[in-house]
């Protein structure tokens, strides 16, 4: 099954991960069929170089504001600035199986996984509009 994600939020997106030498990350909010939206949030990992980590408030509110009847939070977005937009062994390490989407950007592009098994990932295509 495709997800659908606008080619403007896409491209915003890859644009962002290629103008960073650090690895971005944020958060993806939409449905079972769609992201309708991402926000940015910090990496406050120890080496933002070559890994990530979202800033916990920042998640803590998503959570928050989705149980006041605000968006979905359907998974997350980062980027590798090393060009890879396969899972890292780190990625799978940070993977707890929960149905979550992982959008991984390069700087000329991003795919889509979804996290099926503790550490498993598998890809899920990306249907643009």
């Amino acid at each position: 099954m495709a997800l659908k994600i606008s080619s403007t939020l896409l491209a915003r997106l890859v644009a962002e991960s290629a103008a960073s030498a650090n690895e971005v990350c944020g958060l993806l909010f939409g449905t079972s069929e769609e992201v309708l939206h991402a926000v940015k949030c910090a990496n406050v990992a120890a080496d933002p170089t070559i890994m990530f980590e979202i800033d916990p408030a920042s998640l803590i509110a998503a959570h928050k504001a989705a149980r006041a009847g605000g968006p979905t939070l359907i998974g997350h977005y980062h980027s590798h600035p090393n060009g890879s937009s396969e899972p890292s062994a780190q990625d799978a390490a940070a993977a707890m199986g929960d149905g979550a989407l992982w959008l991984i950007l390069t700087d000329t592009g991003g795919r889509l996984w979804r996290t099926r098994a503790v550490g498993a990932f598998e890809e899920v295509a990306i249907e643009g509009y």
